[in-house]
């Protein structure tokens, strides 16, 4: 074997192992993640979404202090997704979004009372059955930590990517939307400290378009952008490969792996 091809087959062995050892972890999580009534009844529910808004628009929320600075009221007749905490943007901004995504465990855990009384689709990470029953309008995906990929079909494995929002173009795709436009993705944060170390928040939130967002006493995870990017970069090549796009029209954000566009033009 030449020197120059010893790199890269170490390379490969090497994503080998650490995809097996992976898969190995998700071992325990597979019966019920595939089997259990909740998820065969979510996947029913999401095989009747599949390509449900074929050649669509769409637009996914972040939750960046840029919200402030967004007109959501031209959104009123657009398809969109919400994350995490959105639902304070209803009093706060007179916005509630199409349906809601959430993932994140700690989020999950602290917010179940108000997600429960949202009246709207909501899709949860399948973790999140601790903390929520089955409901009509509840569906769980089974989305993991490890093994980075873009499923087009969500009725599978979902890889988080370190971003709801990650999770939330997956979806998109799943549905058909052809164009998925970003909003309040700031990709920006004033708290600064190692990623995905679990935090307690002191006072009021800085990060995002409420500062009772994270208020105090609240628990959440530092963002991890590096991974982020990597995720975003997979869903624009996945978007690219079928034809469809993704635009970022987050006023003054901070990501730079999508196309930007003027928000305010997406209306006229």
């Amino acid at each position: 074997m030449s020197a120059e091809k010893q790199p890269q087959r170490d390379s490969n062995l090497m994503n080998f192992a650490r995809q097996a050892y992976d898969g190995l972890r998700r071992l325990p999580e597979l019966p019920s993640a595939y089997l259990h009534p909740w998820r065969r009844e979510s996947n029913r529910k999401l095989a009747a979404l599949k390509d449900s808004h074929k050649g669509e628009r769409c637009f996914l929320i972040g939750n960046g202090p840029s919200l402030r600075q967004t007109d959501l009221t031209l959104l009123k007749n657009e398809f969109t997704f919400g994350f995490n905490r959105i639902f304070l943007a209803a009093e706060e901004l007179h916005f509630t979004p199409s349906c809601l995504v959430s993932i994140n465990d700690l989020v999950i855990e602290q917010s179940a009372e108000e997600f429960r009384a949202l009246q709207l689709p909501k899709f949860f990470s399948w973790r999140a059955k601790r903390y929520l029953a089955m409901a009509e309008d509840i569906t769980y995906l089974y989305t993991t930590y490890t093994s980075p990929k873009f499923a087009t079909d969500v009725r599978g494995r979902v890889w988080e990517g370190a971003t709801v929002t990650y999770v939330a173009l997956q979806l998109a795709y799943h549905m058909g939307f052809s164009t998925v436009i970003l909003v309040g993705v700031d990709h920006s944060f004033v708290t600064q400290g190692k990623p995905n170390t679990t935090v307690q928040s002191e006072g009021d939130d800085p990060n995002h378009f409420s500062s009772a967002y994270f208020g105090k006493g609240f628990r959440w995870q530092l963002p991890d952008l590096e991974t982020s990017e990597l995720a975003y970069r997979m869903a624009r090549e996945a978007y690219a490969h079928a034809g469809r796009q993704v635009l970022d029209a987050t006023i003054g954000g901070k990501l730079t792996i999508f196309p930007k566009v003027e928000y305010t033009s997406l209306f006229h």
